[in-house]
Formats: C-alpha cells, sequence, structure tokens
C-alpha cells in the first residue's frame, strides 16, 4: 500500500504537470474581444456593441480608441488586440505586409468625409482659403504622422496651394477628436475633421467638406489579428459589421458605405 505522506506527493506531482490555464485561454472561453478602433469610431462603434452584445451575450466586446498610428505602434509593440480598425489604409497594409493579419477577414468597415470647422459663433470664413486671414491665428489639425485626418488635411492645403502659407498655425493633437475639443473649446480658430466629428458635436460648425479628389480616399479598413486569442469570435463580430444592422448604425452617424 501506498503510506498516506507517498499519497499526496504523487497527487501534487501529477497537478503540477497539468498544464496551466493562461489568462489568453480565459480571453477566448469567455468569447471577450479587444477591438482597436479609430477615435472617430467612437460612438458608432459603442452602439454596435450594445445591438452586438444583444444577440451575443457571451461576447463581450471591449475598444480601445486612438489615433490610427498610435493603435498599429501599439499592435506591432506586442499589445493585445483582435480586431484593428484603422481611419487610414497605410495602417492595416504595413500589419497585412508583415502577416500579421487573418487571411480572408480584411475588409472596409466605412467611409469619410474630410471637413473643415470653426466655432459655432464665427462668421466670415467660408472657404478653406480663409485660413491665411490674420484673425485666424491657431489651426487645429491631427499629427500627420499618427493621424490620418492629419495627413489627409496637408494634402487638402497642399493642392489648394496654401500649405506653406498656414503651417506656423498649426496645432497638433494626438487623435481627431483633440481636434475637435480643440475647436469646441476656442483653443483654436479653426480645424480639419471628419464630417462625422463635427456631426456629433453642438460647438462648431462645418465651413465646407474638403473635394475628394484633393486627398487619399478616406476609408476604414478593419481585419482580424493573428495575434488574437480567439480568431473565431473575431470573425463573426467582423462579418457582422459588413452586415445591414451595422451599416445602418454607420450611416445614422454620418459615415458613408464601402
Amino acid at each position: 500500500m501506498i503510506n498516506r505522506r507517498r499519497f499526496f506527493t504523487l497527487i501534487g506531482a501529477a497537478v503540477a504537470s497539468l498544464p496551466l490555464l493562461s489568462d489568453s485561454t480565459v480571453v477566448a472561453s469567455n468569447g471577450n474581444l479587444l477591438v482597436s478602433a479609430a477615435a472617430s469610431l467612437k460612438e458608432a462603434m459603442e452602439e454596435i456593441k450594445t445591438v452586438y452584445q444583444q444577440s451575443k451575450p457571451g461576447t463581450n466586446i471591449n475598444y480601445n480608441f486612438g489615433a490610427s498610428g498610435a493603435l498599429l505602434q501599439q499592435i506591432q509593440q506586442g499589445a493585445p488586440a483582435d480586431i484593428f480598425i484603422s481611419a487610414g489604409k497605410k495602417q492595416v497594409d504595413t500589419l497585412e505586409q508583415a502577416g500579421q493579419l487573418v487571411a480572408g477577414t480584411r475588409g472596409v468597415l466605412a467611409k469619410n468625409r474630410l471637413v473643415l470647422v470653426v466655432p459655432k459663433n464665427v462668421a466670415g470664413v467660408t472657404s478653406f482659403y480663409n485660413l491665411t486671414q490674420g484673425n485666424i491665428k491657431k489651426i487645429a489639425i491631427g499629427e500627420p504622422r499618427s493621424v490620418p485626418a492629419g495627413q489627409y488635411g496637408e494634402q487638402v492645403l497642399k493642392k489648394l496651394g496654401i500649405f506653406e502659407k498656414v503651417k506656423s498655425k498649426f496645432v497638433y493633437a494626438n487623435n481627431v477628436r483633440q481636434v475637435l475639443a480643440a475647436v469646441e473649446s476656442g483653443n483654436a480658430d479653426a480645424g480639419l475633421v471628419y464630417r462625422t466629428d463635427a456631426k456629433i458635436s453642438d460647438k462648431v460648425k462645418i465651413v465646407v467638406a474638403a473635394d475628394e479628389k484633393y486627398h487619399s480616399p478616406i476609408a476604414y479598413p478593419m481585419a482580424v489579428l493573428k495575434s488574437s486569442k480567439n480568431v473565431a469570435a473575431a470573425k463573426e463580430f467582423v462579418q457582422f459589421l459588413s452586415g445591414e444592422q451595422a451599416k445602418g448604425i454607420l450611416t445614422k452617424y454620418g459615415f458613408l458605405l464601402p
């Protein structure tokens, strides 16, 4: 017979030899998803989450909103994420070229327009050319190296031939929502944001939308990341984002369908 001490030693060894359940295993079994998404999508994605989780109560969706370039850098540095939705093609291209996307999951969520906004009580600004005027002292714009809206904004101003005249007025922001906040607060006399950002604010007004021929196409590519611990659930959510319910919500917030 095995004595009591020998018995418990054997049990302890057997337990120790079992594979430990990692955090990633728990995440997968609970159906948790982390979506890194461009800041301009915030309100629409929150509503989509509510609708989706009503039909999929076992899936818990969390968001990480920010500038597309900053989100890309986080993913490249190993930060957890299941799905990436950028406000620019370049960021998702980078991950695809590095082999970090799940094959067949890339698509376009929506499109947008770039607009010039000013505080609601400001008069006399009717076009991009007015940005050269002396009364426009500060222009809020996304940091072009990380914020796609800033890249599109620079492209427009260069095409119009006024970039060199106004660049000294730039106040750079870390994401497009910070641009909006700067104009809302009066800390900037004008700003370049997406039409959907302007739509959610009652403190700014749209002066004009940029001609689409003056900038790269504004699209929101999305894809499932190979580093996801729950690829099946991530694929399901991406499929839902391409469906009619999600499209209806995106349209409601002013996004254009791809």
